[in-house]
């Protein structure tokens, strides 16, 4: 049975495709064109073209990757594209599932975070209600996100996930410094809160107790 076509007070949301593979993009815009009230205008395959094309197309919700290959990633796109007066939302579509990921990018102003094996209809769903304005979460998403509400788990900055990441890839503070772009008496404040808010004492413990809790993959 066809659905109804979208009336004057359901408007139709417009769509920008951010993913850095070609068939992912052509996929979706295939599975997307199915969908009444729904209509792709256009494709980006790395976060610099996302936000230009975000500015260019004014789209009503960004379907956003995280992990877009060399130059800008989905968190750093979705900042950049939700700082903007009248801005779209932007809403993750990605693999990855991690408490740390959700976290950057619901930080970054993302809207929403599904998971890519979601079934079409809930796609179709989580689009429209971002269009809305309307936060839009995968069922595990949502369900990790009431039961931190329910037990709050410590809350780290995206700045303190960031350096956690660097620690978890065995890199020294200077490393860390290099790689992040500030100095290392910067970096060792952020790990003495970091140890802090995870109730450990050396960066082993932080590593470990990070991925018990899901901050990291």
């Amino acid at each position: 049975m066809t659905s109804p076509t979208p009336s004057a007070a359901e408007p139709v949301a417009r769509v920008l495709v951010c993913d850095d593979h070609a068939v992912v993009r052509a996929g979706l815009r295939a599975l997307l064109s199915s969908a009444d009230g729904i209509d792709v205008v256009g494709e980006a395959a790395g976060g610099d073209e996302a936000v230009v094309l975000a500015d260019r197309l004014a789209p009503h919700v960004v379907l956003m990757d995280l992990q877009l290959g060399p130059g800008t990633d989905g968190i750093e796109a979705t900042r950049r594209i939700t700082a903007r007066p009248g801005a779209p939302r932007v809403l993750v579509l990605t693999t990855y599932d991690t408490d740390a990921d959700v976290t950057r990018a619901l930080e970054a102003g993302a809207t929403g975070y599904l998971l890519k094996a979601e079934r079409p209809e809930e796609l179709f769903a989580a689009i429209r209600a971002a269009a809305q304005g309307r936060t839009a979460l995968s069922a595990p998403i949502a369900g990790r996100v009431v039961a931190a509400m329910r037990a709050p788990r410590p809350t780290l900055t995206a700045r303190e996930l960031d350096i956690l990441a660097q620690l978890a890839q065995g890199l020294a503070n200077r490393e860390i410094a290099r790689a992040l772009f500030i100095s290392e008496a910067t970096v060792k404040t952020h790990l003495s809160r970091i140890y802090d808010k995870l109730g450990v004492d050396n960066r082993a413990g932080a590593v470990a107790a990070a991925k018990e809790q899901r901050l990291l993959p």
